[in-house]
């Protein structure tokens, strides 16, 4: 039978990544972070002190790159060449210049390709921005969560702070960063944040965790028990 693809889109911070997370494991699927993978060959290219902007440069870095994923105690660890930068994808900078880097066609090309060989062979859920529409179009079940910009920000200022992340930004300024980055993700011209045709909109805003899981499964036992 084939593997079953369950596809988690919307825009920064809507709570993709911890629904993602939770669902996978309930279900016994492989829970695939693409936001992660761009993060990290974003921080690959800082660290080789590569322009952001340097679309050739950051090109011909990114094929090179080996991102892999192994479990750990309280989240999913994330490895650049074998290194560890769980932590180091989601300092300010690297924040601050995934939308570019995640923009070029090459760069979206590579990954995207690696996706979707994970998705081949097993059971998966993954989550991103245009999961949907171009990397998994054919999934079975495809979700696409919002929330309001002051929710997304409130959550990620605290989210920082419960990872002991030193934040120079005030909450007003992460709503703002919040908005550039929405639109930057939905008016980029390769693959644009949006919501595919036959997803179900799911908005997060006021519910807890646990809520949005639960809205979630239900959505999916209905659109597997129709396979």
């Amino acid at each position: 039978m084939k593997p079953i693809q369950i596809a988690i889109d919307g825009p920064a911070s809507a709570g993709k990544s911890t629904i993602a997370k939770i669902i996978a494991q309930d279900l016994g699927y492989v829970y695939v972070d693409t936001g992660a993978m761009y993060r990290a060959a974003t921080l690959a290219v800082l660290k080789a002190q590569i322009d952001p902007q340097d679309e050739q440069a950051v090109s011909q870095l990114v094929p090179k790159l080996v991102v892999t994923f192994a479990p750990g105690e309280d989240q999913q660890e994330v490895f650049l060449d074998g290194q560890n930068v769980t932590a180091a994808i989601r300092s300010q900078a690297v924040v601050e210049h995934v939308s570019v880097v995640a923009a070029y066609q090459t760069v979206r090309q590579v990954m995207t390709a690696k996706q979707r060989e994970l998705a081949q062979s097993t059971n998966v859920v993954m989550d991103g921005r245009d999961i949907g529409t171009t990397v998994l179009p054919q999934a079975q079940v495809k979700i696409f969560l919002v929330a309001s910009v002051k929710e997304r920000a409130e959550r990620r200022y605290k989210e920082n702070q419960a990872k002991g992340i030193n934040q120079t930004e005030t909450l007003a300024e992460l709503e703002t960063a919040i908005k550039e980055r929405d639109y930057l993700d939905s008016h980029r011209a390769l693959s644009p944040l949006k919501q595919a045709q036959d997803a179900v909109k799911l908005d997060t805003t006021g519910l807890t965790i646990d809520q949005v899981v639960a809205k979630a499964k239900a959505l999916i036992a209905e659109k597997l028990s129709k396979r």
